[in-house]
């Protein structure tokens, strides 16, 4: 697979990975809420930070990762 997540990108995504988890923690909410809307989406954010790539950026064909020197 190739890269289509650039490095802010990916910090950009653990933070936010990293507030919905501690959201879904300490927010009295219902487990499907906790779970649906925080837990989930944190993982995927996590997972798509750690790769390097993303299912959303790829089907829009976008990419926030530098070219290559020799595209030029």
């Amino acid at each position: 697979m190739t890269r289509n997540v650039g490095t802010a990108d990916r910090i950009a995504r653990v933070v936010a990975a990293v507030a919905l988890l501690i959201a879904s923690v300490f927010v009295p909410a219902s487990l499907l809420v906790k779970g649906g809307l925080m837990a989930i989406p944190a993982i995927y954010l996590l997972a798509t930070s750690l790769v390097g790539t993303c299912l959303g950026y790829r089907l829009m064909g976008r990419s926030t990762c530098p070219l290559p020197r020799g595209n030029e």
